[in-house]
């Protein structure tokens, strides 16, 4: 009897430890505020974090909006109004105003990269290129993957490093890495 029981409370608790895996890994990644729902586009997940504003702004006035809700897939590095706002004073603005279209489009498609890379298959791509991978950006330039203890850092064409904060917020056409730090073209 004893063994019996042992057997059913055995298979009770692996029971109910995978449904609590399952659980965790189906739950939505919260991002400024707001779950991020594997289920949806990288748009309409993006338009609901409060930490993504400047650049839900910036892709509408890049006319990028088409594209990121498009099959994809897609990886991008989004960087939040904070890392926005530590870039030179005015230059948001700037690359905002309609004949800057071209240079804002060029800044925001260095943010993605085609595919849908995350935490662990950057890993994987830093570990097989011995300490950093290259990453080919839509745009045509390329960002360097790296691992910094547990942390993923890109470093951009003019040697500016963003660090992922918040990995792996699955979308339903590619993944979303927010980072803190904008990274710039040549």
């Amino acid at each position: 009897m004893q063994i019996k029981f042992n057997r059913i409370a055995a298979a009770t608790l692996a029971v109910a430890l995978t449904a609590g895996a399952f659980s965790a890994m189906a739950a939505d990644v919260m991002v400024g505020g707001a779950p991020m729902s594997p289920t949806k586009d990288i748009i309409d997940n993006a338009v609901n974090s409060k930490d993504h504003t400047t650049l839900v702004a910036a892709v509408k006035s890049a006319g990028l909006v088409d594209t990121l809700k498009g099959p994809g897939p897609f990886t991008v590095f989004a960087p939040t109004n904070k890392a926005f706002a530590a870039l030179p004073a005015g230059t948001v603005d700037t690359l905002l105003k309609p004949e800057n279209k071209d240079t804002l489009t060029g800044v925001l498609t260095y943010h993605v990269v085609p595919g849908k890379l995350d935490a662990a298959e950057l890993k994987k791509e830093i570990k097989a290129g011995k300490g950093s991978a290259e990453l080919k950006t839509v745009a045509g330039g390329t960002l360097i993957a790296k691992t910094k203890g547990n942390k993923i850092t890109l470093t951009d064409a003019k040697g500016g490093v963003a660090t992922v904060t918040i990995p792996n917020v699955y979308q339903s056409n590619g993944v979303i890495h927010v980072v803190d730090k904008v990274l710039l073209p040549k």
